[in-house]
């Protein structure tokens, strides 16, 4: 049976933008690294937090404040409180921050789901419910035959709070403007000045934190670059990373690999390496591990809902695709702290004779080991997406389904602290059904790893079913 949907009550609507004067009219260009992220819906993060107060509480003390130290923090990530902008072909679209026009949308909600069923524990979750937590942001991309400018913005916010339990921070942003370091550095940020008395945003240099790096020179680019991404990009049409969930009873679950069971499954990949494996130096990782390991899982889960035809399809190509960070790493010169998007992509492809075998996590572990190790020794961006990176997809996603990860571990999600202490949960909400899952560090500190899937809530014993058979074989 389809659980109720949690209604959600509005209480406030406003716009918050930098400090009057403390940002001038500036463009912000779009590097090939950038508009490649025109396949991706806007991104969607939950953080969960424990407040045990009356809504009128958290309205008249905390929400001034915040909204204080979000001006602040916009001040230092501007772009965020810029419209996204894309006009008509052959033109590069961009990001547009013109005070009196640039702010981000923040909104106020009360919801009468429980608290503590979203937060405690490692509840299955009614994904429409989780939605309802989220501000929604326009979804816009560059077509070939517009003959208008299309305009949206590029973040949005969104409070919502349990009374005399807790309340959550919803934020969607579109990911063209920064990836998931940028975003995670800013909400670090916002934290930051939050807790500091004053919200004095000079704080964040005696932190841990560092100031974001918002020029795009350091980038080497062209228009003529960017232009030939973004007509690639419209050739694929609808890669199937819109984030929708169709209109079913979906839920969210959340799953946790402890650190033990994640070295169990290292132990079991490293073990059945041949000798020339060992030459070659695969390095398994947790990351490498736990993706073969979700990879897997779902394939067998899309098996087992949709059917196989013959025996025929062993033959049959699966991919899977995963963002890796390139600063300081393939672009060197790129710092830390770069903001926007600097990310290369890593296509694993898999006979399904391969993957769904016995040995098919061990397979799909030293696939993606010797796919990371080949992350560093690529040479010049533009040659490896321009040459290789949009062809593949397109060939990848018309072939069948591809399995994706977002986010990552390295972000530590949960030391994102206003001062009122770690978030209680954190949650993706924009992961589509069967073909993404999320990953976090354990919220319990122990070194192991969050995991989050979407299925229809008739299909979550198959998958569970599945994972424990996986994690006992083992």
């Amino acid at each position: 049976m389809a659980a109720q949907p949690s209604k959600v009550r509005l209480i406030d609507q406003s716009q918050v933008a930098p400090p009057p004067g403390s940002v001038s009219t500036t463009t912000v260009p779009l590097t090939f690294l950038d508009v490649l992220w025109f396949v991706c819906c806007p991104v969607q993060r939950i953080f969960f937090y424990e407040f045990p107060h009356p809504t009128l509480h958290f309205t008249q003390t905390l929400l001034p404040h915040l909204k204080q130290s979000l001006s602040q923090t916009l001040r230092l990530f501007f772009p965020f409180a810029g419209n996204l902008t894309c006009p008509p072909p052959p033109h590069v679209p961009y990001i547009l921050f013109n005070e009196g026009d640039a702010a981000v949308q923040v909104v106020v909600t009360e919801s009468d789901a429980d608290f503590n069923h979203l937060v405690v524990g490692n509840h299955v979750r009614d994904v429409k419910t989780l939605q309802s937590l989220v501000p929604k942001l326009p979804f816009i991309r560059p077509s070939s035959s517009s003959k208008t400018t299309h305009v949206a913005p590029v973040m949005a916010v969104q409070f919502t709070v349990f009374a005399n339990s807790g309340f959550s921070v919803g934020v969607t942003s579109n990911h063209v403007a920064g990836d998931g370091r940028s975003i995670n550095h800013f909400m670090k940020s916002w934290a930051s000045i939050h807790k500091s008395p004053q919200g004095d945003h000079d704080l964040i240099t005696t932190s841990s934190l560092s100031l974001p790096y918002c020029s795009k020179d350091i980038i080497e680019d062209s228009d003529l670059i960017a232009s030939n991404i973004l007509k690639g990009i419209q050739s694929i049409g609808d890669p199937g990373l819109s984030g929708d969930v169709p209109d079913h009873d979906h839920v969210l679950i959340p799953l946790v690999l402890k650190r033990a069971e994640i070295e169990k499954l290292k132990h079991f990949v490293k073990t059945t390496q041949s000798k020339n494996e060992l030459d070659q130096q695969i390095f398994i990782s947790s990351f490498a591990v736990t993706c073969a390991f979700m990879w897997v899982n779902l394939m067998k889960l899309h098996e087992q809902i949709n059917g196989r035809q013959d025996d025929d399809d062993d033959d049959v190509v699966y991919h899977f695709l995963a963002p890796v960070d390139c600063r300081e790493r393939v672009l060197s010169e790129i710092p830390a702290n770069y903001f926007g998007n600097c990310l290369t992509y890593i296509l694993v492809p898999a006979k399904r004779s391969e993957l769904m075998g016995e040995s098919g996590i061990v397979f799909a572990a030293k696939a993606i080991g010797r796919k990371i190790n080949e992350v560093g020794k690529l040479g010049a961006m533009k040659g490896l997406y321009l040459e290789n990176w949009i062809p593949n997809i397109r060939e990848a996603f018309k072939r069948g389904p591809v399995v994706t990860v977002a986010s990552s571990p390295k972000f530590q999600v949960y030391n994102t602290d206003f001062g009122w202490g770690r978030p209680k949960k954190f949650d993706l909400v924009h992961i589509a059904a069967y073909t993404c899952f999320s990953l976090a560090e354990s919220r319990d500190a122990d070194g192991g790893l969050d995991i989050g899937i979407i299925v229809e809530r008739d299909k979550m014993d198959i998958f569970n079913a599945i994972f424990e058979q996986h994690l006992n074989m083992a």
